[in-house]
């Protein structure tokens, strides 16, 4: 049954996302996909719309107040997800979209809270790069702003 998922959501993807003209809501759709994922600890969902060499980077402020530049890969997240605990819930929260889009480049910038255990974590920004591959769209760059202060809870 999970691989008739895969395969008819793969399928929808594809589709989706090989259209002549990709729209801000095909750029949120990749991106809750990549979500959906995420939350249900599926993998595979979340590599149906990465680019295969996705470059990822998080950015943040040590205890001593030195801004970091992180650099991470998209296997070192996939493991994580997959060896994540089943009874940790990891719900990261988005507040909203802004998405740019030009030719077979876009654009989307997510600020969000990351929840853990029901508990706020941090909270930043999420900025995606999607390109227009052979394959359909997909994200080709992730970065991430991290912090502590100023997170709005719910």
């Amino acid at each position: 049954m999970k691989f008739l998922y895969l395969i008819i959501c793969l399928t929808l993807t594809t589709s989706v996302f090989s259209q002549e003209s990709f729209t801000e809501k095909d750029a949120k759709q990749l991106i809750d996909v990549f979500f959906e994922g995420f939350h249900k600890g599926d993998t595979l969902l979340m590599r149906s719309v990465l680019e295969h060499n996705v470059t990822m980077n998080t950015v943040y402020s040590d205890k001593s107040g030195n801004n970091i530049i992180k650099t991470g890969s998209v296997q070192e997240l996939l493991v994580a997800i997959s060896k994540r605990p089943e009874n940790d819930i990891w719900d990261e929260r988005l507040e909203d979209y802004s998405i740019q889009i030009d030719g077979n480049l876009a654009h989307v910038w997510t600020p969000y809270q990351f929840w853990f255990n029901g508990n706020l974590s941090h909270c930043g920004a999420n900025a995606f790069t999607l390109a227009k591959t052979d394959d359909g769209w997909k994200i080709v760059h992730l970065i991430d702003s991290r912090r502590k202060e100023s997170c709005k809870s719910e």
